[in-house]
């Protein structure tokens, strides 16, 4: 599968470096191409990585991974170009990253989110929001002895969830499929509880959810 990461910090590059060594091909879709982190998650990726310009990386891809912060989130979507049928995975949450901004808490709620604002701004994408409700620690391992950490999706289209459970699943997760893209104004608060007790309860990001069935 042909994938652009948009973006290369934490998210981006963990995922898209994990991605390329399963066999898929990943370009990492960046500003600046000799950026140190953008090398570091290239060189993590192996031969299946690369680095392009966001428009380049897109062009060629079947899905499109958006893990830049909020309020860059616009922007790189802008510089995407045609997105039209093309699978994107919304990793973002509407906070300002950093302690005052995480204080203050999600910048959208109750009546749409991020993910829906993702989808407007990306006309004729299929948007599917994932990999926004744990940190990057536990996407590089998301193994607690025998059990595996829960991965919410949700999205409007059911062969796109498809791919992206798929996506998720080699990773090593437990994806559930959380419904339709409205969902995502659940998914986000569930982020920023993850972020409160990693960050404001002192819990540190060695922890993840799990659904337990029974």
């Amino acid at each position: 599968m042909n994938i652009a990461m948009i973006g290369a910090g934490n998210v981006g590059g963990t995922l898209g470096s994990r991605w390329a060594k399963n066999g898929h091909k990943v370009t990492f879709g960046v500003r600046n191409l000799g950026d140190a982190k953008v090398q570091k998650a290239v060189g993590a990726g192996g031969a299946n990585a690369k680095a392009a310009s966001i428009a380049d990386a897109v062009k060629g891809s079947e899905v499109v991974v958006l893990t830049v912060p909020w309020e860059g989130t616009q922007a790189a979507i802008q510089s995407a170009g045609n997105l039209n049928g093309k699978i994107l995975i919304d990793c973002t949450n509407p906070v300002i990253m950093g302690a005052e901004g995480l204080q203050k808490g999600l910048v959208l709620g109750h009546t749409t989110s991020a993910g829906e604002q993702v989808a407007d701004w990306a006309k004729g994408a299929k948007v599917v929001k994932a990999f926004n409700t744990t940190g990057a620690g536990n996407m590089a391992n998301p193994n607690y002895g025998s059990q595996k950490a829960t991965m919410f999706i949700c999205g409007d289209d059911a062969s796109a969830k498809a791919t992206v459970k798929q996506l998720s699943d080699e990773l090593g997760f437990d994806t559930i499929d959380a419904g339709p893209l409205t969902a995502a104004r659940l998914l986000e608060p569930t982020a920023m509880l993850w972020m409160h007790l990693a960050f404001a309860c002192g819990m540190g990001m060695n922890f993840a959810f799990k659904v337990l069935k029974r």
